[in-house]
């Protein structure tokens, strides 16, 4: 298809997101905003087939990854 994930993924895409946040403890703004700046909605709507099969904390680890990889090192 064209890669979109239809509105009957919404709510796990939603799901996903909170289980992240609790995860980190940070409030829904600060998530979206990580998740726009590090571009984690496309990664996330690219693999979303795959991620939604591991589990929770599997995706919370992965993204977290995904994300300090982009994030500028700090050593």
């Amino acid at each position: 298809g064209g890669g979109m994930m239809n509105m009957d993924d919404k709510p796990k895409f939603v799901g996903l997101i909170e289980e992240y946040k609790a995860a980190k403890g940070l409030t829904g703004k600060d998530v979206i905003n990580l998740l726009i700046r590090y571009r984690v909605i496309d990664y996330i709507r690219d693999y979303y087939g795959a991620l939604h099969t591991t589990g929770g904390q599997y995706i919370v680890d992965d993204i977290s990854l995904y994300i300090k990889a982009r994030q500028p090192s700090m050593t």
